[in-house]
């Protein structure tokens, strides 16, 4: 059997645990040695593999080095957000795929959410049009929790503790002080981890981008709470949310609007809203990218290392498709 060469990379926006599935291609890649020459790396992604900017894994990590990597934050390859063309005739490919041809590639992974699954799927039909023998398979990462054919992806539950554990904390200063408190959780346009981490936390009110709300409505429930002797209120808002007003426009007329309000993000609108409606104080807070980082939780390092680990296996089976 010919031996072929692994290429991995990292793509889009990091995971506390992004690095436990590259540690899981690694290693299986090794496990595969009659069949696996050895493991390159991208450096930022497709976007720098097209720079020639790439490392070879097997030569530098030591085993101790994989042990590390598996529980350190941040994408250690580096990462991109490169958008492959629509139209698979583009030169673009015929130059990727020379590029990939030297390196004797024949097993290519890339570890993303939906723009790094989309690269996988335009990288894969070309492939099959040229008759190439390079295998492509996709690891699906994102906080975000909203890749098709996924029940978990993983740093989603590293994202949901920190998100947690932010409104866990707001607790103390909103009770105290009689305010109603918004705090703004990621996810892009879904409302995974802000569904989650407000049920956890014990967030008042939740509001997700899959239901628009009124906000009358938020405003009625602040003020039932202050008649029932709860003087404060935590609001956990996807940053995604809108309004059912927003909801109802058609997509250009929506982002016009959006720009002329200036906002710098859903909270600050949401907050304005309230705040003109009644007497109570109104603050904000926002964990932002700190649920991207930090050490991820065990649940997402066994989960990431075993996806991996899985992906690598499949290839080398030569079970595609998956």
């Amino acid at each position: 059997m010919n031996k072929k060469n692994i290429l991995v990379g990292q793509s889009g926006g990091p995971t506390a645990v992004i690095n436990g599935s590259l540690y899981g291609v690694i290693c299986e890649g090794a496990r595969h040695s009659d069949a696996v020459g050895c493991v390159y790396g991208m450096i930022n992604g497709i976007e720098g593999f097209l720079a020639d900017s790439y490392m070879n894994l097997s030569e530098t990590l030591s085993d101790d080095d994989l042990e590390l990597l598996r529980l350190t934050p941040a994408a250690y390859l580096g990462s991109c957000r490169f958008k492959l063309p629509e139209n698979l005739s583009d030169s673009f490919y015929r130059v990727l795929f020379e590029k990939l041809e030297r390196l004797d590639i024949g097993y290519f992974f890339y570890i993303g959410g939906n723009d790094s699954m989309d690269t996988v799927s335009k990288l894969s039909r070309y492939a099959a049009q040229i008759k190439s023998p390079i295998r492509f398979i996709g690891i699906p990462k994102t906080i975000d929790n909203d890749l098709w054919g996924t029940d978990m992806t993983f740093g989603f539950q590293s994202a949901v503790d920190i998100a947690t554990e932010a409104i866990d904390r707001i607790h103390t200063t909103a009770t105290s002080h009689s305010r109603v408190f918004i705090v703004e959780v990621m996810g892009h346009k879904v409302g995974w981890v802000t569904l989650h981490a407000g049920i956890a936390g014990g967030a008042d009110i939740i509001l997700l981008p899959e239901i628009p709300y009124d906000v009358d409505n938020v405003v009625r429930a602040i003020k039932s709470r202050t008649e029932a002797g709860k003087h404060f209120t935590i609001i956990a808002v996807a940053e995604g949310a809108i309004t059912k007003e927003d909801a109802a426009l058609p997509k250009k007329k929506l982002k016009e609007k959006q720009e002329k309000k200036g906002y710098p993000s859903v909270a600050y609108e949401l907050a304005e809203k309230i705040q003109n409606r009644m007497d109570q104080e109104v603050r904000i807070t926002v964990p932002g990218h700190t649920q991207r980082g930090g050490s991820p939780c065990p649940y997402d390092r066994v989960l990431a290392t075993r996806l991996g680990a899985a992906a690598a296996d499949l290839i080398l089976k030569e079970d595609y498709g998956y």
